[in-house]
Formats: structure tokens, C-alpha cells, sequence
């Protein structure tokens, strides 16, 4: 048995791992949203049902409450990665933090000829935003190279670096090929040059133990719908600073001092970068959520998690018409292709026995062009998973072979 979770037990608290008829679901798409457990479920109804009202307006008591609430959501994730309680801003999610980012801080901090380095396995999310910022502001974009293994090559990226280069920003754990980033020696080579440094934080929280403060990073997102949490909810961590020097990227209410017709004054970070009534009821689901996993134990899951990406590379590696890409110790996430079968193909015929993977580019299509694929099927892990999954996916893989011939 290689699992080290009671499997059986957190399989319970899913609802959603089970198909309508009440047979096991093989749910291997962690990687792109996780299940979430019956007590995120319960707390986000009772926030919409018998606790609900507006935060940070009313006089009334249930609006009081539900404002301490929400604020204590902001403090347990200051909490869960090492920040301080100002320094959360909460946002729709990872996408929407680095966009932040790029408009507030990018346009306001970088000009014509600064730099930033991203690498070959970003997400489009740690793309396109720099590209936009680019376009509004002149800005040259590096890539820095991976290993042959899948991890980013820190050794080319210190002979990238240089002071022309005012932001670094990286995936920390890739959502394809599960590489884990060095991120300490990263920090260390953005700042050996001047530069900030963002790290994209979505495949990482959900199973590494991350302390913003430990790494020294200026900048950390992250999304609650991998974490086991709702959907439509990310979280911003910046140094105080870092966001005391930021404007504010959308207008409204909610982050205003004082508004006239001649001009406005705005409230401090973090409700500063807030417009709008806030994410109350997902707030308190991504609360919820981070109980659950701290209950478990990240340390547990992910060695969890790790016990199984080896079975599965074990396992497919018996096979000589496999393909595997990424690093043996990646993070939860096993990428592969089956040759003669597209990953389209692969993931449909899985779905007929009750498995989902992930079949695609991953929003990672630079990354496809290096690995010299269209796509690649991927299976990835959550707290729940086990080795029944894994039999089911093998088995399965078995059969779209037969049929294929």
C-alpha cells in the first residue's frame, strides 16, 4: 500500500468523489481544481444562509459578525503562509493577483528597457500579464531556460540576471510538470540584482508548507480552488511596503477614504486593491478550506502525494510507449503521452471508467512547444487520492491501448 493518508476516511468527507449511481469517482485533475471537503461546503452555506449579510457597512449586529468573520478569513490566510494580516489582498484569484500586480505595481515602478524574467514552464496567467505590460510600457521580457530534467535552470538564470531586470517572476511548483522551484536561491538572485520577485504560489499551497517571510519573496498568489476551497477567490501576498507604493488598479466602493467630485482619497492597502463588495461567502469557504488541510498536515500530504507520483511514474515507466516528462520528485502532478494516441483520446476513453485527467496544453503552450508536444494527459493528485486511482488510470490506459491496437 502506498498511500500514507486514511485515504478512506478524507474520501468520505468528499461528496464529490462519487458518480451519480454512487460508484467511486477517480478524480485525477487536483492540478486544475481540487474536491472540496463537506465542511468547506457547510461553512460557504452557512455564510450565504443563516450567517449572511454585507461586511464592513452595517450597524446592525449580524453585519458586524460577518465582518469579523470575513476579516478573520484574511487573518487565517495571512496565517497559513506567513504574512501579516495587512498584507492580504484578497482577489478572484491567482490570475487576477498578478494582473494586479502588473497594472499597479508594473506601471508604476517600471519603464521603457526594465526587465523581467519568467521561464519556459509558466502558466499563461504568468505570461500574458507581462506581455500586456509590455505593450503599455516598453518593458523586455527573458526567458529563462528549464533543465533537462524540467526544472528551471537557476544556474542560467543568475547569468540572465542583470540590473536591468526589476522583477523575476516564477511558477513555484509547475502545474505540468510538477518541478519544484529552488525558490530561496531565487529570491536570493532577483534581489542579487535589485529586482522583486513574484511567485506563483497555485500548485504549491495546496501541498507544501510556504512561509512568505522565510523566503524573503515580494510578492505571492494563489488561487482557494485548488486549495480545496471555492472557486472565485485568490489571495495576494505583498510586503507592506511594496504595497503601501501601489495605486489602485480598479475604482469603487469599498476602497475610497473620500470620495468629491473633484477628487478621491483612497483607504490603505490591502482595501485599497478592493473595489466592490468582497468575496464574503468565498472568504470564509477558503477559511474553512485551509482548517481542513492544516488539520491533515502539509507535510503529510505532500509526502502523501509524493509516495504516489512514484508509484505512477514506476508504473508507467514499465510501459515502452510512454512518454513521461518532468523531474522523478515532482510535486503531485505526473505529465505523459502515449504515442499514437492523442491525450484528447486518452482522457475520453478514461472518463468512460470513471477517471478524470487532465488532457490539454495546461494553459502552458510555450512549455508544449519546448516539450515538442501538442499536449500531454496529466494526472494529479490530491489529499484524497490513493492507489485505487492509480490501478483505475493504469487499467484504463490498458484499454485505449487495445482499442487503439
Amino acid at each position: 500500500m502506498t498511500a500514507t493518508l486514511d485515504t478512506a476516511a478524507i474520501r468520505a468527507d468528499f461528496p464529490g468523489l462519487q458518480t451519480g449511481d454512487g460508484a467511486p469517482w477517480h478524480y485525477l485533475d487536483s492540478g486544475a481544481t481540487a474536491q472540496k471537503p463537506q465542511s468547506v461546503i457547510d461553512a460557504t452555506v452557512r455564510a450565504m444562509g443563516a450567517d449572511y449579510a454585507t461586511v464592513h457597512r452595517g450597524v446592525y449586529a449580524r453585519s458586524a459578525d460577518m465582518t469579523t468573520a470575513f476579516e478573520a478569513a484574511r487573518r487565517r490566510v495571512a496565517s497559513f503562509i506567513g504574512g501579516a494580516e495587512a498584507e492580504i489582498v484578497f482577489t478572484r484569484g491567482a490570475t487576477e493577483a498578478i494582473n494586479l500586480v502588473a497594472h499597479s505595481w508594473g506601471n508604476t515602478h517600471l519603464r521603457a528597457g526594465d526587465r523581467i524574467l519568467i521561464s519556459t514552464l509558466e502558466h499563461h496567467s504568468n505570461i500574458v500579464p507581462w506581455q500586456l505590460l509590455r505593450d503599455r510600457v516598453g518593458v523586455e521580457i527573458d526567458v529563462c531556460p528549464l533543465t533537462a530534467d524540467g526544472q528551471i535552470d537557476l544556474d542560467a538564470a543568475e547569468r540572465m540576471l542583470t540590473p536591468a531586470h526589476k522583477l523575476v517572476a516564477l511558477a513555484h511548483v509547475s502545474n505540468v510538470l510538477g518541478s519544484v522551484l529552488d525558490a530561496p536561491r531565487a529570491v536570493a538572485l532577483a534581489h542579487g540584482v535589485g529586482a522583486k520577485i513574484l511567485l506563483d504560489g497555485c500548485q504549491a499551497v495546496p501541498r507544501l508548507a510556504v512561509d512568505v517571510a522565510a523566503l524573503g519573496c515580494d510578492f505571492y498568489a494563489f488561487s482557494a480552488h485548488k486549495l480545496y476551497g471555492p472557486t472565485g477567490i485568490g489571495a495576494l501576498w505583498a510586503r507592506a511596503d511594496i504595497l503601501d507604493g501601489m495605486a489602485p488598479w480598479m475604482g469603487g466602493g469599498a476602497m475610497i477614504d473620500r470620495v468629491t467630485f473633484d477628487r478621491t482619497t483612497y483607504a490603505p492597502a490591502p482595501q485599497r486593491f478592493e473595489a466592490g463588495t468582497p468575496q464574503i461567502i468565498e472568504a470564509i469557504g477558503l477559511a474553512a478550506a485551509i482548517d481542513y488541510v492544516e488539520a491533515i498536515g502539509l507535510p503529510a500530504i505532500h509526502a502523501h502525494e509524493a509516495a504516489l507520483v512514484r508509484q505512477l511514474r514506476d508504473a508507467l515507466r514499465g510501459m515502452n510507449d510512454v512518454r513521461l516528462f518532468g523531474p522523478e520528485d515532482s510535486a503531485g502532478i505526473v505529465s505523459f503521452a502515449l504515442e499514437g494516441i492523442h491525450p484528447h483520446d486518452l482522457g475520453t476513453i478514461l472518463d468512460e471508467a470513471n477517471v478524470a485527467i487532465r488532457a490539454g496544453h495546461h494553459c502552458a503552450q510555450p512549455l508544449m512547444d519546448h516539450l515538442g508536444v501538442p499536449a500531454t494527459a496529466r494526472a494529479s493528485f490530491g489529499l484524497y487520492s490513493d492507489d485505487t486511482d492509480i490501478a483505475a488510470l493504469i487499467a484504463g490506459i490498458e484499454r485505449t491501448k487495445r482499442i487503439f491496437g
